[in-house]
């Protein structure tokens, strides 16, 4: 299943790819990318961390960055939101080395759930609890993996161009922290 906030028609991308040179010729012109993208990374920025005031500032500087940097965007196919993923990726962190937030997974039992069916047999409510705990012993960058592929419904070609990888390299990193992610789970009681 393919979330469409991810994954454009060619039509949509080459409406698009018109607003971002719009945008680049005349800041005034960045509204409706801004109008289009906000909520989507700002719940991407509050599922990563609690504070909610830490959250708006985070979500505020990526739209500070997109807009400062916006001739530097080069169009390559994909949604603009992979780009400000990207931007709010390192704004992320850099709250993180600023100790301004903490690292937070949000989930709800729909999540779960379809990670349950992807990637076990068995949906129990005591095999839900134990994913869940698997989850907390992941690395961050691996958390993220797992967050970007069965959460958001990305694609690997998505993947791998917010956190600066091939989609291959993103292909190859996913089925490595999946296997983990069924190491830790097996092993837990």
């Amino acid at each position: 299943m393919l979330n469409s906030a991810y994954h454009m028609s060619a039509a949509l991308l080459e409406e698009e790819r018109i607003q971002i040179e719009n945008a680049k010729k005349n800041p005034e012109k960045f509204g409706p990318l801004y109008r289009k993208y906000y909520e989507a990374i700002f719940r991407y920025v509050y599922k990563r961390m609690d504070d909610l005031d830490t959250v708006e500032d985070v979500t505020s500087m990526v739209f500070v960055k997109a807009l400062t940097n916006i001739h530097k965007f080069e169009f390559r196919g994909i949604p603009f939101s992979s780009w400000l993923f990207r931007i709010a990726k390192s704004e992320l962190n850099q709250a993180f080395r600023d100790k301004k937030g903490e690292r937070t997974v949000r989930l709800d039992k729909v999540i779960i759930g379809h990670v349950m069916d992807e990637l076990f047999e068995d949906d129990s409510e005591k095999n839900r609890s134990k994913l869940l705990k698997a989850l907390t012993r992941l690395k961050c960058d691996q958390l993220e993996l797992v967050e970007m592929r069965f959460f958001e419904k990305r694609s690997f070609r998505e993947i791998g161009e917010v956190l600066g990888m091939t989609e291959n390299n993103a292909k190859v990193k996913t089925f490595r922290v999946i296997n983990k992610l069924k190491q830790i789970f097996n092993k837990l009681e």
